[in-house]
């Protein structure tokens, strides 16, 4: 005789099939879909996409602002408009700024940036163009791109204005990336081509469509695509295998302009956290690092500056320099005085 079962005898009998893992993956899934946060499948494989909303910046830009409770901060000549956040207005010598005030310690992620540059000047003379950041220090002002040299983190720049006049094989705009442990310089003089770990020409001023560029951090695997043809279709970019970034960093973008210049705007930043299966051999390997690198690349080593002295420290090292010099100069009189008795002694 069969025997009806109840909602929670079926429950108990259908867990039983299922290992731990799977269960707190379903319990997950539902969770997020409560929220409003559902996932979204990319790619092959079991990986999904969650949006963070605590890293994450589009209209109407509520969350921007100087206040303890602003998930997102301006610096410089940056300013919120209706439609977008402009870092820059097409103006000589400005530099502005948009700063995540909340570290991210997602493990794989991806950033999609919806992005605008435009401006009076004909070819060759607009510039300089902005950077996407996830750094170890926000908020500080600089030459590269409108942030501060020797930085600590992941770089990546939208350059469009080519500073070496003796290149030519290389077409401007142009997307570089560059990954720094803060002991390297950014040559803005050689458009950071000692330092960069790949790039690729990107037509992105004064266009009439949408123009978007996505960072995708996934196993140590950086990857930037670009949507820049109207087409609504990502088209690879650059791809660096080896990749080691710390978590616990800022999400930023800026923007400066020198004797050259374009309105560069911000319409929307989106991070989304990537769910990725690792073997037992990869979570070996993916571990936490402290510092960023790249696989194959020698980076120079951090000196790390000597700590200042503590008042007592400076006054026992002045307080026994000058016992030193006084006890030095009394033995240099003993010794004059015992010489000059002696030459007296030679002439009786």
């Amino acid at each position: 005789m069969a025997v009806a079962l109840g909602p929670s005898g079926w429950w108990q009998r259908w867990r039983r099939r299922l290992s731990a893992r799977e269960v707190s993956r379903m319990l997950l899934l539902l969770l997020l879909l409560g929220s409003g946060q559902g996932p979204r499948q990319v790619g092959a494989g079991q990986t999904f996409e969650y949006l963070k909303r605590e890293h994450s910046l589009s209209k109407p830009y509520q969350g921007v602002g100087t206040s303890s409770s602003s998930l997102w901060n301006l610096m410089g000549n940056a300013m919120v408009m209706t439609q977008y956040i402009r870092l820059t207005p097409d103006m000589q010598s400005k530099q502005g700024a948009l700063w995540n005030r909340v570290p991210c310690f997602l493990r794989d992620w991806e950033l999609q940036v919806h992005f605008r540059i435009h401006g009076q000047g004909k070819k060759n003379l607009h510039g300089d163009g902005l950077a996407i950041w996830y750094t170890k220090d926000r908020m500080q002002p600089g030459p590269v791109f409108g942030n501060m040299d020797k930085f600590v983190g992941l770089g990546v720049f939208v350059d469009t204005y080519p500073n070496e006049e003796k290149q030519q094989e290389r077409v401007f705009p142009y997307i570089s990336a560059m990954v720094n442990n803060g002991s390297l310089s950014y040559d803005h003089e050689r458009d950071g081509r000692p330092t960069e770990l790949g790039g690729c020409t990107a037509i992105v001023r004064n266009l009439h469509y949408d123009t978007f560029l996505v960072i995708r951090y996934v196993k140590r695997h950086l990857t930037i695509m670009m949507d820049i043809d109207g087409r609504h279709e990502w088209r690879d970019g650059i791809e660096v295998p080896g990749v080691r970034l710390p978590r616990g960093y800022y999400f930023g973008t800026s923007s400066i302009t020198g004797d050259l210049s374009d309105n560069h705007d911000v319409i929307s930043l989106k991070l989304f956290e990537l769910t990725v299966e690792r073997t037992p051999e990869e979570e070996k390997l993916h571990r936490d690092v402290f510092l960023p690198s790249v696989d194959n690349m020698k980076l120079p080593e951090m000196t790390a500056p000597l700590p200042p002295l503590s008042g007592l420290a400076l006054f026992l090292i002045v307080f026994f320099s000058l016992v030193f010099s006084v006890f030095a100069i009394v033995i240099g009189i003993i010794l004059y005085n015992k010489w000059q008795d002696q030459s007296r002694k030679r002439f009786y």
